[in-house]
């Protein structure tokens, strides 16, 4: 029963190890690329409020 036990804590723990790692990894892969370009969008879009609110008061 003592080796059931340890194998099935050890089972538990290597999956959720594992799909941690896949969370970790689909975040990395996917989602922060996306919040990167939207962030860049913006900056470009308050850059050029300003340059038009420049271009216009002058």
């Amino acid at each position: 029963m003592k080796h059931f036990t340890n194998g099935l804590i050890v089972g538990v723990l290597g999956t959720v190890a594992a799909g941690l790692g896949a969370l970790l990894t689909f975040k990395k892969s996917v989602v922060d690329p996306i919040e990167d370009q939207e962030q860049k969008f913006e900056e470009n879009r308050k850059r050029a409020m300003r340059k038009s609110r420049a271009a216009h008061h002058g």
